[in-house]
């Protein structure tokens, strides 16, 4: 049987786009897990899992431009057949056996167009595919094509010059968020079972915020990142429920060779149930750091509401911060941020692709050139000094609470919010700054959706853990979303059917 979907009252919402007349397809309607059963048990073929996701994007896809680069139906039905055949012959390859998958445009997947939204590579094509995509299609997933992101994933705001710009289903008229907004938008219609995404400054959770569905940002480590320094950028899963997610984060995570300092820990632990009892679980809310940040009016209190939530699901909601500036947080994360760029120094160095770079990028590049050995090594000593504060702080709390945004998602053609609430943002990112001080710890983050305001416009919540502690956030990211359902009960004006 099919969830029932039950869609709230809005109130005055005003939507760009409501969609074809006639209700989506069942198949499309499902949980990613749902749907994997009923392949592996052939109630249902690969070839019309692929025919109906198809059709269901080629219906929604066109307004909201948030899948890129899909590939020739043919060619993917053929794709189907085979699986089909392999189901047919004994073969099963796993929980994503013949799923429609599209990866975000930041990596790679072999033969397939891999632009990053910059014109400088606009006509890239990758000749190998990453390792997590590599894991995905093991598990016996089809790649359709790409999600639309911001160029190099500047800006969590979905638009570029390759592809252009990518909109929310709840409002068309406003941004999907990003950079994982081509990821988010493709869950929120129904065009993907799940989704990949990355996450530097909050592109695995804004985008969740903005279109009610659910992001993970885990561990740094958790899934495979090259190298010896720990960056801040990861790889992470998305979905329409929290049981779906931990399924992706359990097919991308898991040690590898090169990845030394990778988390060396069986990723089948988040197939497991996710059932768990919270009686007496303790969780801070920092809000907006007393004051520190800026934020829209109506933000705080959508987030503030889900308190009774987590009350009810035996915690304890408490409003607490940890012992540490968060203006020192911002200033590390700024040299951190510039230094990680410093790999595109020669695309910066040569006039000709200089000139097709985007304004916020060249400033990132302008401050990342002038940083001194001596500035990433005091900034390192920060990190640790935070990091320090944070494991202090979880001394004492389980938990720890913080909007997933500042601002409630905004005109499309705004590049960046330039002022929340009449305070002037002096970056163009700084009005995502509650997603910093978790990526600068490199601690686990569910984001979670926490309803709608007047205008029926998404708003999410940042639910925080220990480092390693991702299981325990998924834990309490789906005993919330258990007693919620924002998800299911609220879909896109598109998809609802009266």
């Amino acid at each position: 049987m099919a969830h029932a979907i039950e869609p709230v009252d809005e109130g005055d919402a005003t939507v760009a786009y409501a969609g074809p007349s006639s209700a989506p397809n069942e198949l499309v309607m499902r949980d990613a897990l749902e749907l994997s059963g009923m392949i592996k048990r052939r109630e249902v073929s690969c070839v019309e899992t692929m025919t109906t996701y198809l059709d269901h994007i080629e219906l929604h896809n066109g307004t909201v431009n948030a899948i890129i680069a899909l590939r020739d139906r043919e060619e993917l039905l053929d794709e189907a057949k085979v699986r089909d055949r392999q189901l047919a012959d004994g073969h099963y390859l796993g929980w994503m056996h013949g799923f429609p998958h599209a990866v975000k445009d930041l990596s790679a997947v072999e033969g397939l167009p891999f632009t990053s939204g910059s014109p400088i590579f606009a006509d890239r094509i990758a000749d190998t595919d990453d390792l997590f995509v590599k894991r995905i299609k093991s598990a016996g997933a089809i790649i359709v094509g790409k999600t639309n992101t911001p160029e190099f994933g500047f800006g969590s705001q979905t638009y570029n010059p390759v592809w252009g710009t990518t909109v929310s289903p709840y409002d068309t008229s406003r941004t999907a968020g990003g950079s994982s907004g081509g990821a988010a938008v493709s869950l929120a219609l129904r065009m993907l079972p799940v989704a990949d995404g990355t996450d530097y400054m909050g592109s695995l959770r804004n985008p969740a915020a903005f279109n009610n569905v659910v992001g993970f940002r885990p561990s740094w480590g958790r899934i495979p990142e090259t190298g010896f320094i720990a960056q801040g950028a990861v790889s992470g899963p998305m979905g329409r429920s929290v049981a779906d997610v931990a399924h992706l984060l359990s097919t991308m995570a898991g040690p590898d060779a090169n990845a030394p300092l990778g988390i060396d820990e069986d990723p089948e632990i988040f197939t497991r149930s996710l059932e768990r009892n919270f009686r007496g679980a303790r969780i801070a809310w920092v809000g907006d750091w007393d004051g520190y940040l800026a934020t829209e009016p109506g933000v705080l209190d959508l987030c503030e509401s889900s308190f009774e939530t987590f009350r009810q699901i035996g915690c304890t909601v408490e409003s607490a911060l940890p012992d540490y500036k968060p203006e020192d947080i911002w200033q590390l994360f700024l040299k951190w941020r510039w230094w990680a760029q410093l790999g595109m120094v020669d695309l910066y160095d040569d006039p000709r692709t200089r000139a097709l770079m985007k304004p916020e990028m060249l400033w990132e590049m302008e401050n990342a050139v002038t940083l001194t050995a001596l500035d990433v090594t005091k900034a390192a000593a920060a990190r640790n000094s935070w990091q320090t504060a944070l494991t202090k702080m979880f001394e004492t709390y389980d938990f720890i609470l913080a909007p997933s945004a500042q601002v409630f998602p905004f005109d499309k053609d705004t590049h960046w919010p330039e002022s929340i609430a009449g305070r002037r943002m002096d970056t163009y990112h700084r009005w995502m700054e509650t997603v910093v001080p978790w990526t600068m710890t490199g601690v686990p983050v569910a984001a979670m959706p926490v309803g709608f305001d007047q205008r029926g416009l998404p708003m999410g919540v940042q639910i925080i853990g220990r480092h390693g502690a991702d299981r325990a956030v998924l834990q309490l990211a789906y005993a919330y979303e258990q007693a919620t359902q924002w998800v299911r009960s609220v879909l896109p004006p598109a998809l609802r059917t009266n």
